[in-house]
């Protein structure tokens, strides 16, 4: 193994250890590469998870080891200078997560293995009312990222009449996650009321090509708004994020323009850091506006006026108000003739 280094972040030093250690074995990316990575990228990773409690996924040896998500900031062994912020989860149960208030934040977590950042969309100064709402589009079997990209179009036309700017980025794999940001003035039920009614507007646009259907075998060869992103608790990778897969791919900003012309294979550890020397940060003006959701809460009233009311919450969430049964359709009983 190469000797640790000591490399100064943001004004702090931060150490790196086993650089060599291969992470992304079918690229030949090192521990490194991965850290020199997230310093590359920094301006547009802090724009993403700054002051936002964050989940990290680790990875100490590599993509192809052992893996886990850490809620909690280890209380021994962590320098005294690295922020924290408490969150409850559905369970009641509290965690102090990390809270990078700086990049030297970032170049510690990928010191210890962290290779995708998951950051709640809430701020340390209101934990409790998310800042964005996140629309998940995820392509289906069948379907593919074009896909995705052509609901993402649909999305815009919505968001558009709505006056809002929405936020275009790959997940990382064949999705696409627009963000719009918000006033943080809603609870998390609310939000999630937002992008249901949202994304029940996108479907009725584009019923072949959308669906809003939690259970998947009502889906069909469609792309799927995921609402539950929306729920406490629930993350998703951050813009400049790498995921843990062969090709080391980066959860990457795009403009509304480039959507349709791009591939998720085009934006990797190598590529991303030059195309934002390039182009910049698509995100740049992501913090700029933050709109009112008032219109989509009563888009969600009037859908429930007309019987499409809440729909069914993750599996591991306690039962919520106003949520409908969590039985899959062929499972449910059939009344009696």
């Amino acid at each position: 193994m190469a000797d640790a280094l000591e490399v100064e972040v943001a004004g702090r030093g931060v150490r790196l250890t086993s650089p060599d250690r291969m992470v992304f074995p079918e690229r030949g990316y090192t521990k490194r590469d991965v850290f020199e990575y997230y310093l590359a990228v920094g301006d547009g990773i802090m724009r993403a998870l700054g002051n936002r409690p964050t989940t990290l996924q680790r990875f100490p040896e590599g993509i192809d080891g052992e893996t886990f998500f850490q809620k909690r900031v280890p209380t021994r062994g962590v320098p005294a200078w690295i922020e924290k912020a408490q969150i409850a989860f559905p369970s009641g149960r509290k965690a102090d997560e990390l809270c990078p208030a700086d990049l030297a934040h970032v170049a510690w977590a990928a010191q210890m293995g962290t290779i995708v950042f998951h950051p709640w969309p809430v701020r340390r100064q209101h934990v409790d009312q998310p800042d964005e709402l996140r629309i998940d589009l995820d392509p289906q079997p069948g379907t593919d990222f074009s896909d995705a990209a052509a609901v993402a179009e649909v999305l815009k036309g919505v968001l558009d009449e709505l006056g809002f700017i929405g936020w275009p980025k790959t997940s990382g794999g064949r999705g696409l996650h627009v963000y719009v940001r918000i006033k943080p003035q809603w609870s998390f039920v609310e939000a999630r009321h937002a992008v249901i009614a949202l994304a029940r507007e996108v479907e009725r646009r584009a019923p072949e090509r959308a669906t809003t259907k939690w259970w998947k075998e009502e889906r069909g060869e469609r792309v799927f708004i995921d609402f539950n992103q929306m729920a406490r608790d629930r993350t998703i990778a951050c813009a400049y994020s790498l995921r843990a897969n062969p090709r080391a791919t980066a959860s990457t900003p795009l403009r509304w323009d480039e959507i349709g012309s791009v591939e998720p294979n085009d934006f990797d550890l190598r590529t991303v850091p030059q195309r934002i020397k390039e182009l910049g940060d698509a995100h740049e003006g992501i913090d700029d506006v933050a709109h009112d959701i008032g219109v989509l809460l009563e888009w969600f009233e009037r859908d429930a006026a007309n019987g499409e009311g809440d729909m069914p919450y993750p599996p591991e969430y306690p039962k919520m108000e106003g949520e409908p049964m969590r039985v899959q359709p062929s499972r449910a009983k059939k009344p009696e003739a």
